[in-house]
């Protein structure tokens, strides 16, 4: 007897280290804020269509175990593997709290977007330098309030991130890899 029980916890230990390898995640009974796609994984590649090559545009993404405290939601986009530094893809805050999902090909309605890396808005594709695999991160932030930026221009990264402190009620990341492939 002691040994089947014995076997059993070594057996779920096993599953469990499994699934935290694989990248799947576990919501914790709070409901930890989870962001995913019906395109890729987590820690899995981008499908082509979802880049540079492809004509999908943003890949589709889902909110799940929001905070009922939420007002509002930041999405943040960003290549920390670019040569020249961290890439930024898109920015978009003061997302409804009632949205749950954001379309394949389709910006979210009802928000405020900041400047990407190539000073403009909107979302671009992963396209990265010829080489090594880039992890491209999809930052979802449950915020507590609507952000207010008074600036002539669009906000950058860092004026999203420094206005949200302090009003974080959950984050999590979505993270697709993509690697350029030279023929």
């Amino acid at each position: 007897m002691v040994i089947c029980s014995l076997y059993f916890a070594i057996v779920i230990c096993m599953l469990f280290f499994s699934f935290l390898v694989m990248g799947i995640g576990f919501a914790s009974s709070k409901g930890d804020l989870i962001l995913k796609s019906s395109a890729f994984k987590n820690n899995d590649y981008i499908p082509y269509e979802y880049t540079y090559l492809g004509e999908r545009g943003n890949p589709p993404l889902v909110f799940e175990n929001v905070p009922e405290e939420t007002k509002t939601f930041v999405l943040i986009v960003d290549d920390p593997d670019a040569p020249s530094g961290t890439f930024v893809h898109f920015i978009a805050y003061n997302i409804p709290k009632d949205i749950r999902h954001i379309e394949e090909g389709k910006l979210p309605k009802g928000c405020l977007f900041g400047k990407n890396s190539l000073e403009e808005t909107g979302y671009v594709p992963p396209c990265p330098s010829s080489g090594k695999v880039h992890h491209y991160y999809y930052k979802l932030y449950a915020l507590d309030t609507f952000l207010i930026l008074n600036m002539p221009n669009f906000p950058t990264k860092e004026d999203v991130e420094d206005s949200m402190k302090g009003h974080i009620l959950a984050q999590t990341a979505l993270i697709g890899l993509f690697k350029k492939v030279t023929i």
